[in-house]
């Protein structure tokens, strides 16, 4: 009767999706895997099931276990929010965490403390929260390292990458989104004592090793370990070079030279085969060859620069790019789209469509033009810098576009054009996305 009740029990109790926990979702490669989505958006766009009122930033949410965590920053009442991206003055305020219940958007609890700001673009945290177990880990544009605990939101312990690490705060803050691997959390804290590179224990903040120093700023890219000839890698991107460490012991297994203008190194580097892909937006992209000791180019481009007419290859300023049978999509550095040969680099097609329009309107080109590529089935889903959500299939052969539809608004102006620049959460057959107002939750279920 047991067995019976318990079966029952299971067919009555309602079906969970896949969860987001951290950057770029479950495996850190982006890739959305759940099935019965929408094959096209209703007439009137997806179904809005919940929306909360947020702070400004840029941070995308993580989703775990039916709960949403997003940080924001609310600005102090004697600061002025800067008038451009490219404006540094000091300004006062608090950086927040808050946890959100994944069905209602209610409020459940949030860590805020007290965090100046003297970078450009100052207008929130940059990184998506990380969940892991019984514990949530943040990091802050300031390089604020927090610990919290997913119940209650209560600290656990914390760091300070300027204190702790004697970091320098890079141009844009601080965003290389750590990664917990075992019972390390792995973290770039941009030190300059042979510590750019820490492994602190995830349960303590105890510092288990610290490695690598480097003149340039630390970079933004995520940290991320991938596996080549035959051994786990944790891939370091700053702005000089690209590093191969040992996750065990920080111990360096190469050093690749790719001094990158204002250390803008943002995508996360991709495997591609046995290769492994970085792209920056000005120096365009690189494809390297890893092995246990070493590492080899196995092209790179010859951009003269990062205009349209200058650049080759692919130039992102954000997104990471993706390779499906042998060709590399991603979105380049005045909104293109394009289409590459992976095995050279070669431009096959490009289109700015999903960032500036429809078929009908290529538009103009747009620089710092932005569109998040998430791989799901056959297809791909784009969410543009305009706040919409585009369902499209790439094929060497061109660009289709199925549908999209508006979500958000897009209400940051640093960049002088109303944007939302961030990386939206899918779980639960769900979207959970932000701008510097709001959190929107849209049913995307078939």
């Amino acid at each position: 009767m047991l067995r019976y009740l318990t079966l029952a029990f299971f067919l009555a109790a309602p079906a969970f999706g896949d969860d987001w926990p951290q950057w770029l979702g479950p495996k850190r490669d982006g890739v959305w895997r759940e099935t019965g989505l929408v094959d096209k958006f209703p007439k009137d766009g997806p179904k809005q099931l919940w929306t909360t009122k947020l702070g400004a930033g840029y941070a995308g949410p993580a989703v775990a276990d039916g709960k949403v965590f997003v940080p924001d920053r609310q600005l102090a009442a004697e600061s002025k929010a800067p008038a451009t991206g490219f404006a540094t003055e000091e300004t006062g305020g608090v950086e927040r965490t808050i946890c959100l219940d994944a069905a209602t958007g209610k409020e459940l609890w949030k860590d805020e403390y007290p965090c100046k700001y003297k970078v450009q673009y100052a207008s929130g945290p940059r990184c998506t929260p990380l969940v892991e177990g019984e514990f949530v880990y943040t990091l802050g544009t300031m390089g604020d390292l927090r610990c919290l605990k997913v119940k209650d939101g209560s600290v656990v312990w914390s760091k300070n990458f300027v204190k702790d690490f004697a970091a320098k705060v890079p141009i844009w803050g601080f965003s290389t989104h750590p990664l917990v691997d075992g019972d390390k959390l792995l973290c770039v804290t941009g030190g300059t004592k042979e510590n750019l590179v820490v492994a602190l224990n995830k349960k303590t903040g105890e510092v288990l090793w610290q490695k690598e120093s480097t003149e340039a700023d630390c970079g933004y890219t995520p940290v991320t370990i991938l596996e080549f000839d035959g051994i786990r890698q944790l891939i370091v991107w700053h702005g000089n070079a690209v590093l191969g460490l040992d996750p065990e012991t920080g111990k360096r297994l190469w050093r690749q030279e790719f001094k990158t203008n204002y250390a803008l190194t943002a995508p996360t580097p991709k495997k591609i085969g046995e290769n492994l892909l970085v792209s920056a937006f000005y120096e365009g992209s690189m494809m390297l060859t890893p092995k246990k000791d070493s590492v080899a180019i196995a092209w790179k481009g010859k951009a003269k620069n990062e205009k349209p007419d200058g650049s080759d290859t692919l130039h992102s300023i954000m997104p990471t790019a993706y390779e499906v049978d042998g060709h590399i999509y991603g979105i380049c550095s005045y909104g293109e789209l394009r289409c590459l040969k992976a095995d050279t680099g070669k431009r096959v097609w490009e289109t700015r469509q999903p960032v500036v329009g429809s078929a009908k309107d290529e538009g103009k080109p747009v620089r710092w033009g932005n569109a998040f590529l998430t791989p799901q089935g056959d297809r791909f889903f784009l969410f543009n810098e305009q706040g919409e959500l585009v369902i499209a299939k790439l094929t060497p052969e061109k660009y289709e576009e199925i549908d999209r539809a508006a979500i958000v608004k897009p209400t940051n102006k640093l960049a002088g054009r109303p944007v939302v620049w961030v990386h939206p959460a899918y779980a639960n057959k769900r979207m959970y996305v932000r701008n510097d107002a709001e959190i929107v939750c849209v049913d995307l279920a078939k």
